[in-house]
């Protein structure tokens, strides 16, 4: 591996594969809170988006993946591709020796998800999924308070995730609204990041039962989702995902409640964790909410750069990532069966 040595250390050179709106955010998160990561090359089809971020970051543009690979100066890559594309650019890397990190969904079905952990397990390079919310500081906090007692057994959680609809009737279908691609709708896309809150929280998800709707034109997955979850620990939670248009009132995101008090997010710029105990029947906030979730996009990379550079364990494996997409493909089942559908069968 060529790296440049630095003040903090060897640098891992990243491609940047896919410069839309997440890519964004994650060269935002590599230049405030990944100091190990150099960008020395971004890739993108559409060259007008290749040439923009080039332009922003001071990284060569390519304008294939194959093309990079073999012309480009950089030892991993960050893959950000609609969801069906993930298999096909992730094994492509492997191949080529690159260190992989994949933004989730892993794949847009369970049969390319076990293909690419398949492929990753035959080279001795790293395969590291993206999930931000396993880096988001007030779930971290949570967690630590629920582990020391705080709010004594837990009983129960619900987590809510509101999604603004971004998309005008005149703009292009995007792919996230073809069922083919995506994998699914809001559950298996943004759902996502407030499914592992609760796995972080609670543990593993056992089975679900779930109610589906599809509000938004055009959109092929479903735009409202309602369930239930039960744990393995016997714990029962609630989760809800809607896309909407408009203004929403103000939001509890993520809720636990135990047998000694309640740890509650609420949403927005000035949100954040509050403990309520008999310590602190008022409330105690300890931890923001927003600022720490728009950073967990550094953190999680530069996670990835320790494992890559340091050979430190990273947070969450690629397997475990599995557990969001089963947990919402056992909701999709769930909807058309009318009854409890096992995550892990």
């Amino acid at each position: 591996m060529t790296m440049a040595e630095t003040d903090v250390g060897p640098k891992l050179k990243l491609a940047l594969v896919g410069c839309g709106g997440i890519a964004r955010a994650h060269w935002r998160g590599i230049k405030y809170h990944a100091p190990r990561i150099e960008v020395t090359a971004v890739v993108d089809t559409v060259r007008a988006s290749a040439d923009a971020m080039s332009e922003r970051i001071g990284a060569p543009a390519f304008y294939s993946l194959e093309s990079a690979l073999a012309e480009g100066d950089f030892d991993a890559v960050d893959i950000m591709l609609p969801h069906d594309l993930h298999e096909e650019a992730a094994l492509a890397c492997f191949e080529a020796g690159q260190h992989v990190c994949l933004e989730k969904p892993m794949a847009h079905t369970l049969a390319s998800c076990e293909r690419i952990l398949e492929a990753a397990s035959k080279v001795d390079t790293v395969f590291f999924i993206a999930e931000q919310a396993q880096y988001w500081p007030d779930v971290i906090e949570a967690a630590r308070l629920i582990g020391e007692g705080a709010i004594g057994e837990v009983l129960s959680a619900r987590s809510v995730f509101y999604d603004v609809l971004a998309v005008g009737p005149d703009d292009p279908k995007p792919w996230r609204f073809f069922a083919e691609r995506s994998g699914g709708g809001i559950s298996i896309d943004g759902g996502a990041h407030w499914i592992r809150p609760m796995r972080m929280l609670l543990g593993e998800i056992d089975e679900v039962i779930a109610e589906t709707r599809a509000h938004t034109p055009r959109r092929e997955g479903e735009s409202v989702a309602l369930a239930l979850f039960r744990f393995e620990s016997g714990v029962v939670a609630s989760f809800e995902a809607v896309e909407y248009e408009g203004a929403i009132g103000p939001v509890q995101d993520l809720r636990v409640t135990g047998t000694h008090g309640e740890l509650v997010s609420v949403r927005g710029r000035d949100g954040g964790m509050t403990l309520y105990n008999p310590e602190h029947p008022d409330g105690l906030r300890v931890a923001d909410g927003f600022p720490g979730r728009a950073d967990a996009y550094g953190f999680e990379l530069h996670d990835f750069s320790l494992v890559v550079l340091d050979g430190k364990a990273p947070e969450a494996t690629p397997a475990h990532s599995l557990g969001e997409f089963r947990t919402a493909q056992a909701m999709y089942r769930s909807a058309e069966s009318k009854r409890w559908e096992k995550v892990w069968d």
